[in-house]
């Protein structure tokens, strides 16, 4: 049964914070995510190498090395516990067998360590999202769906707790809307295909959970709302679309726990705060430890009310320290000990420690700003006055806007002067778009997509 959140999880401010949830996330073994304790989770991928049948070997050797080395420090720096995750390359989810293979040696020597050390530790599996590649049949059947239910029920049974995927529905489309600053034709694609997408795979990935009796943990608009990030960072999109991209991309991200999902939601969807702040399941976020991966203007405030604290994903390469993924472990350990310690020694201090992050972020960068916990909260509270995901996308878009275009005159926000003109393009435009959501779909549809997009792999029909 789907699960329309109605009300905040969080009214009152100096309760949305960092390791602590509404509804914790608790394991066998008695790890509890959200039950006021931060964790580290490691991300991490292998170095530039091809992935065959005849390499394999070679692949398994390296995520061996690489899952033993980080969890031998994080032994050393007496970590009560991690999470690791497991992003599969392409190759790995287009063959299923490989994914689960490299699951099972993973989940196996962190049993180790649990069993002969008493590090206690969780894995997730992230299998990679396959169903826009041109040959795929259909978005929700096929070869290409097959392969990725396929990967999360065997890897699912070969250790893997949590089930999350960076799910792309809509994406192509949205690319070409990042690129032209189409805010309409990012809500089509976030409000609409994203949404119909995410209700559709997360009720099977759900079915999956249920069955093997793991944990669907969340998806992430990383294709969505990072790219614009990324985009935006280096100077070719307004830094204001990106930020309003990111709030919108909140309520297609959210669809997952409506439809069963419980947390944690996934390390790079920054959108995690506003799914957070509605639902109150603990969320997995990264920040500055993710430069190995991409920059972002978010180094601090990312971690205002983070449950699980990530690297994004690095690559297994030598540094002078080590390996870099170990090197990662060790930063993240660090980071997670001193909001732990700020949590231990009183409330005051945790939120002292959580303003800190908020103020030394949220000034300099629009993107930053719209993951301020207080605006956050605000903008949660207009989301949750509708009742479906395209209007609740809508009004996070223009929610977004005002809460912008307010910090600016209040001087609370630096964005540069050529931007601002933008906040009321974006304004005019999300109130150009009908309420009437079927309106809306055939005003877009009518629209030349440049062949981005086949309404007929999501179901859509054409006057």
């Amino acid at each position: 049964m789907v699960t329309r959140f109605k009300q905040l999880s969080y009214e009152n401010l100096n309760d949305f914070i960092f390791g602590s949830a509404r509804t914790p996330v608790t394991f066998k073994n008695g790890m509890v995510i959200g039950g006021g304790f931060v964790y580290p989770e490691l991300n991490f991928t292998l170095p530039t190498m091809l992935i065959t049948k005849d390499s394999m070997p070679e692949i398994i050797k390296e995520y061996k090395s690489i899952v033993d080395d980080a969890c031998k420090r994080a032994k050393e720096l007496y970590s009560s516990g991690i999470v690791v995750e497991v992003e599969l390359m392409p190759p790995t989810t287009y063959n299923p067998l490989w994914g689960i293979e490299i699951t099972k040696v993973v989940r196996d020597i962190m049993y180790e360590y649990e069993a002969k050390h008493g590090l206690k530790s969780v894995l997730r599996i992230t299998p990679v999202d396959i169903r826009e590649d041109k040959h795929s049949p259909h978005m929700w059947h096929g070869s290409h769906w097959d392969a990725i239910m396929e990967t999360f029920q065997g890897c699912a049974k070969a250790g893997a707790e949590l089930l999350s995927i960076e799910s792309i529905g809509g994406k192509n489309l949205h690319d070409e809307a990042i690129m032209y600053c189409e805010i309409d034709k990012s809500l089509f694609s976030l409000g609409i295909l994203g949404a119909k997408d995410m209700a559709r795979l997360w009720k099977e990935i759900k079915g999956i959970a249920d069955d093997t009796g793991t944990i669907p943990a969340g998806d992430t608009a990383c294709g969505f709302a990072n790219t614009a990030m990324v985009l935006a960072n280096k100077g070719y999109i307004p830094k204001v679309f990106a930020a309003v991209v990111r709030v919108i991309s909140s309520v297609r991200s959210m669809i997952a726990i409506e439809e069963g999902a419980k947390g944690p939601h996934k390390d790079c969807g920054y959108e995690g705060v506003y799914v957070k702040a509605i639902t109150g399941i603990p969320i997995s976020a990264e920040g500055k430890s993710s430069a190995c991966a991409h920059l972002s203007p978010v180094g601090n405030i990312a971690a205002c009310v983070a449950d699980l604290w990530s690297n994004e994903s690095v690559q297994n390469v030598k540094l002078l320290g080590g390996p870099a993924p170990t090197v990662s472990m060790e930063q993240l350990i660090y980071d997670c000990r001193l909001m732990n310690k700020a949590t231990e020694t009183g409330k005051q201090n945790a939120l002292l420690l959580r303003d800190l992050f908020c103020e030394s972020d949220s000034k300099y960068d629009p993107q930053a700003y719209v993951l301020r916990p207080d605006v956050v909260i605000d903008i949660s509270k207009e989301i949750i006055k509708e009742d479906t995901p395209f209007m609740r996308s809508k009004v996070a878009g223009l929610a977004a806007v005002k809460a912008l275009r307010k910090a600016i005159y209040e001087n609370k926000l630096i964005v540069d002067s050529k931007e601002i003109a933008w906040l009321d393009t974006m304004e005019s435009r999300l109130e150009e778009v009908p309420d009437d959501e079927e309106a809306f779909v055939y005003e877009m549809m009518e629209k030349d997509f440049s062949g981005k997009m086949n309404p007929e792999k999501y179901d859509l029909k054409t006057r």
